[in-house]
């Protein structure tokens, strides 16, 4: 699949996602593309959107098997880190 193909299927699982199991109703320009990127055949993008809920999805297509596996996940904690000199 081309990466604008992907790119775009992945915005649309995003809000058939939300639309159909989160029963929140969200439109395509409220999903954005955190990162991207394409090997061979296959296919993996980190998406957000503007939604209060702070989730993440990761979409991965399988070129060999021509299917899509998405993965969500939820932000619980947030922390400072500070690098000691090495």
């Amino acid at each position: 699949m081309d990466d604008q193909k992907f790119l775009d299927f992945a915005e649309d699982t995003v809000v058939n996602y939300y639309n159909t199991v989160l029963g929140e109703p969200i439109t395509k320009d409220k999903v954005f593309i955190v990162w991207s990127c394409k090997t061979l055949q296959n296919n993996k993008a980190i998406l957000a959107t503007h939604a209060e809920d702070k989730l993440l999805f990761e979409l991965t297509f399988n070129g060999d098997k021509q299917e899509a596996y998405l993965d969500t996940y939820d932000k619980i904690n947030n922390c400072v880190v500070v690098p000691r000199e090495v």
